[in-house]
């Protein structure tokens, strides 16, 4: 993609973006098709420029050769077919409009799409909706939905528009009054934040937020035509959140709250791996208006098997860029819970913020489920309270085919746990995380870690921020494994990507091997034991710190220095690390448990729960 100085000024330069446009739609479309449908089966679409003159589709490159590039107005993907070589508009799945300034001029809104450029990519997805609806052709999934992406040199967003076009009162002679008068009372456009997609050299930050916000919509535009997929999306979530997370943290994006990038004061001056332009201050990945705002005071009613339960919000906690809740029960005030609130399931979010949410409510209420039915009981595990969608205020639309109400609520996912506790990443920023915490922490988490293995159930993401410590209500203080969004059921699931917390394994394979989760349990214990993390900046890095800090003895000489007990499990998990022989928890259980010193001298801990 040509330097956005140049973009608007040189024929060159427009030439080579529609190029670099197909190019990237291109490798879109066929990334997406082998990830999720078929590695075998060749590629349904093709990707060409549109000519305003006569509205036929063009290769970029003949296009140009032939003398019009002045005429080229956007970028579509197509189904391929060789009967219409220059395309026709009921085959258009997406189209994607190049255009020099597609940001808002006004003061503060740089992530918003200019009035200009937004009214643009309505009439054209309002015409490719009215192509659908006189075509033969069987868009089998959501059929009133139309995706056009705003492109400039650097920086992209998303257009989806939904509405029935059967609705549309035509009048030949006053076609845009009327296509607006549709707009205005048939249709719900939805508009992501502008984010940034090539860098300043021109490269695809293919892992960035702006890419994969396009992807997203370039994946559902192919499921409206090809149907689900064999694979879902949470593969997808699988595959990048990790990578996400450590280039988030890199180049500093998100909340501009002291320190809120990360909880971790070494995490503030790392340096991305690659060539990229880093802001010099924060950026929002969300746009205020779709953020679901619940402050102290807020009560939310949920829809739990057919009864609804009330929730009064008693503080907002933020972890990383994430947040959740402490809330009462309406009927219970004194009780304590935390709550998770998802994303809207039909908003079209930024994809790695959309994802993450996914993992905190929705695959964690699964796993937590699974673990209800299958008989696990602890009291260092979260216990399933209540899980459903939010009851939003007035009277819910819902059609009774299904799915939601236009209310920006409606089918909102929600999960509520308990027990409620500080996270150890709080307890170490405060001091308070000290000798007897870290031997009964260790004990605790690995009773937890026996009681889901015995289930084959992994935990994946082991990390301060996913371990509290419960004091309130109880004689003796004690810690609770939580966050179980990234766990393990089955061979195809992958475990969270962590630089500084993910095991050795975990980072060259993507997959657990039996003493997985005890290596980043060690990791913890180390840095909650006032160990030096270093500046991570790539899995290479990692995977090196890691080698010379057990080849040196570093992890096990700091632990050492705590307590000999942690000392001697750090080396048995390091003779474990990347091989098959699982943990002896029962051991580790009985040598901690005897250097656990309560207020009742001689009473031995409750390891069951």
């Amino acid at each position: 993609m040509p330097n956005a100085v140049y973009a608007s000024t040189s024929d060159a330069a427009e030439a080579t973006a529609y190029l670099a446009i197909e190019d990237f739609l291109h490798a879109s479309v066929k990334g997406l098709w082998e990830a999720f449908w078929s590695q075998d089966d060749p590629i349904p679409f093709s990707v060409a420029c549109l000519y305003n003159e006569n509205l036929k589709f063009y290769q970029a490159e003949k296009a140009i050769g032939n003398g019009k590039l002045s005429g080229l107005c956007a970028t579509g993907v197509l189904l391929d077919n060789p009967r219409h070589a220059h395309g026709k508009w009921d085959h258009i799945l997406e189209l994607a409009l190049l255009r020099p300034h597609i940001r808002s001029v006004a003061a503060g809104s740089d992530q918003k799409l200019s009035l200009s450029a937004l009214g643009e990519a309505l009439f054209y997805a309002l015409r490719m909706l009215l192509s659908r609806s006189l075509s033969k052709l069987n868009f089998s999934q959501s059929p009133n939905c139309a995706y056009v992406l705003l492109v400039d040199s650097q920086y992209g967003g998303v257009v989806k528009v939904e509405g029935d076009v059967d609705k549309l009162e035509f009048d030949v002679y006053n076609v845009y009054d009327c296509s607006v008068d549709w707009i205005k009372k048939h249709c719900k456009v939805s508009v992501s934040p502008i984010d940034r997609i090539w860098n300043k050299l021109g490269n695809a930050n293919w892992g960035d937020i702006g890419a994969l916000q396009v992807l997203f919509a370039t994946f559902h535009c192919i499921v409206q035509y090809a149907g689900m997929p064999k694979h879902s999306i949470e593969d997808l979530a699988a595959d990048h959140g990790s990578r996400l997370q450590t280039r988030r943290v890199a180049r500093q994006l998100g909340d501009s709250r002291v320190n809120g990038h990360g909880l971790f004061q070494f995490q503030q001056q790392s340096v991305s791996p690659e060539i990229v332009e880093v802001p010099d201050e924060s950026i929002k990945i969300k746009s205020e208006e779709f953020i679901m705002k619940l402050d102290v005071g807020s009560v939310l009613w949920l829809e739990d098997s057919d009864q609804q339960k009330g929730y009064q919000i008693n503080d907002v906690v933020h972890n990383n860029e994430l947040r959740y809740y402490i809330a009462s029960p309406v009927k219970d005030p004194g009780k304590s819970l935390f709550l998770y609130v998802g994303s809207h399931p039909s908003q079209l979010e930024p994809a790695w913020e959309d994802m993450d949410l996914w993992f905190q409510v929705q695959r964690q209420t699964k796993i937590l489920t699974v673990m209800r039915q299958k008989g696990l009981s602890s009291k260092y595990l979260p216990q399933l309270s209540a899980s459903g969608r939010i009851v939003h205020p007035g009277r819910c639309q819902k059609p009774s085919s299904g799915g939601n109400c236009d209310h920006p609520w409606c089918g909102t996912p929600i999960l509520v746990t308990n027990p409620v506790g500080e996270t150890v990443a709080d307890m170490v920023n405060a001091g308070r995380f000290g000798l007897d915490e870290a031997i009964r922490c260790c004990h605790d988490c690995l009773s937890a870690l026996s009681t889901t293995t015995s289930a084959d159930i992994r935990h994946g993401d082991i990390r301060p921020e996913n371990i509290i410590y419960v004091r309130s209500g109880v004689r003796h203080p004690y810690f609770v494994l939580v966050g179980w969004g990234h766990a393990i059921l089955e061979d195809r699931d992958r475990p969270a990507m962590n630089l500084h917390f993910s095991s050795t394994y975990a980072l060259q394979e993507r997959k657990l091997c039996s003493a997985s989760d005890a290596e980043s349990l060690v990791y913890v214990l180390y840095f909650a034991c006032g160990g030096a993390l270093p500046d991570l900046d790539s899995v290479e890095g990692a995977l090196q710190w890691r080698e010379t800090s057990w080849s040196r003895r570093l992890i096990q000489l700091k632990l050492g220095e705590v307590s000999t007990v942690l000392k001697a499990f750090a080396d048995y998990v390091d003779s474990l690390c990347g091989t098959p022989y699982p943990i002896d928890y029962d051991i580790w259980l009985r040598r901690l448990r005897r250097n656990i010193h309560d207020d009742d001298h001689g009473k031995q801990v409750d390891t069951s729960g």
